[in-house]
């Protein structure tokens, strides 16, 4: 590892203002609009539960949808009610333990053709290209690659468009617009993927590629929905987590030296990560967690109320989005003592055994949780398994203290996170190694 210092830096701060801020307001004004569209968020767990596992099937089935998503509207994260019912249960058996062990291999074939921290962010595109079409793009030496183009304009999608703001105004204005075939993705960009959809129906030796067994009960246009949301989804989770990780071992060398002394116990002489083993390494897992406290991939969960109905005093009228805001959850100091800190042992055993479920929802929770939540963070722990079994991660002075985490109002992002760039973090040795079959057992 070529470092920059070994100086000692200072913890990092993770804006615990912005949080408490946002409590704040939540207080006062909980119910709020969103445009013309009113909201309430909610912080009670017990209310939380209700809205996300007990009346999920029948009162909070649905997210809030903006319409003008075009061919995506059966997309898993926009589809509702039967609709949403059905390609869930379709899509469930792709995350078995089975599956997840098929994908393994991809994630070492990718992580050691990665030479630099900075390019987390293809090492998860390059994953979620791969297990969705079953290509092997290569985004970093190849960043002219038509799907990799087509890929980026996706997940460049801008939450600020006019056109959705417009929507977000004037709700009377999405029906009207998609009866003119108006969408925020080009017509474009949809039959790009949707064509190599269906030049992989024609083919059978795609055996990695999650989405073919698929075929007999989806439509093209539905499974092009479903894999397109799996790389937004998996793109955004595992690549900002990976950057906002190595920021926190990166200026919490304690933590890094323990976690390197796990995976160094469990996997000796650099042995290749199994899926057996991963699960053994608790304080892999407790890191990984602390993280997604700190740094939670998705900063707000929705679901609409189909009915008007009071959950422990609080009245949701129909119509209104019940918001969650899992930022401010995991920084409320009524939960987590000093919040703002990184400390790993909060997800001990001993710990999580009293702490409420609710309060962390880093995938949100119920039948409508991320269903890729297992495949995200079995391929950002082999990454991490992977580097650490070879490099630290060292700050240096551009290392910044004080982070931005938001790129938005839904998503974190690892924009603004310096540590993760050439210079605070330089790796410049190349990891070229040869990867060992990813083994359903040690």
């Amino acid at each position: 590892m070529n470092q920059c210092s070994n100086n000692q830096h200072p913890p990092a701060q993770t804006h615990p203002t912005l949080a408490m801020l946002l409590a704040a307001v939540i207080s006062l004004w909980p119910r709020f609009f969103d445009g013309r569209q009113p909201v309430l968020a909610i912080l009670d767990p017990v209310i939380i539960k209700t809205i996300l596992v007990k009346e999920c099937y029948t009162l909070f089935t649905n997210r809030r949808n903006f319409g003008l998503s075009g061919d995506l509207e059966s997309a898993l994260t926009i589809a509702t009610d039967e609709q949403w019912k059905r390609i869930r249960t379709v899509l469930s058996p792709t995350f078995t333990s089975g599956k997840l062990k098929k994908f393994g291999s991809v994630f070492l074939a990718f992580i050691f053709s990665t030479s630099l921290l900075s390019i987390f962010g293809a090492y998860s595109l390059d994953v979620v290209a791969s297990t969705s079409f079953s290509v092997n793009i290569d985004s970093m030496n190849n960043p002219n690659d038509p799907l990799v183009t087509y890929i980026k304009k996706y997940l460049s999608f801008n939450f600020f468009n006019p056109l959705l703001l417009s929507v977000v105004m004037f709700p009377f204005l999405a029906p009207v617009l998609n009866k003119m075939n108006v969408s925020l993705f080009p017509s474009g960009f949809l039959d790009f993927f949707l064509n190599i959809i269906q030049v992989y129906r024609r083919k059978s030796s795609l055996s990695l590629c999650a989405f073919i067994p698929l075929f007999p009960a989806l439509s093209d246009k539905e499974i092009m929905a479903q894999a397109l949301v799996f790389i937004l989804a998996g793109y955004e989770t595992t690549s900002s987590t990976l950057n906002f990780l190595s920021y926190n071992l990166a200026t919490h060398p304690d933590v890094q030296q323990r976690l390197q002394e796990e995976i160094d116990a469990t996997l000796p002489n650099k042995a290749a990560p199994t899926y057996d083993a991963i699960p053994q390494m608790e304080y892999l897992d407790m890191v990984v967690n602390e993280t997604l406290r700190l740094f939670p991939v998705g900063g707000r969960i929705e679901r609409v109320c189909k009915k008007s109905i009071e959950i422990n005093g609080v009245t949701i009228p129909k119509g209104t989005v019940a918001m969650i805001p899992a930022y401010v959850l995991h920084q409320d100091p009524e939960y987590w003592p000093e919040p703002e800190e990184f400390r790993p042992e909060r997800f001990s055993k001993e710990n999580r055994e009293s702490t409420d479920p609710y309060i962390f929802l880093p995938f949100g929770a119920g039948p409508r949780n991320c269903i890729g939540m297992r495949f995200a963070l079995l391929s950002l722990k082999v990454a991490m398994i992977v580097l650490l079994q070879r490099f630290s991660f060292r700050t240096c002075k551009d290392t910044s203290v004080r982070i931005q985490p938001f790129r938005n109002f839904f998503l974190m992002s690892n924009l603004n996170l310096p540590c993760c760039s050439l210079r605070p973090l330089l790796l410049v040795l190349s990891l070229e190694a040869k990867v060992n079959k990813f083994s359903p057992s040690s």
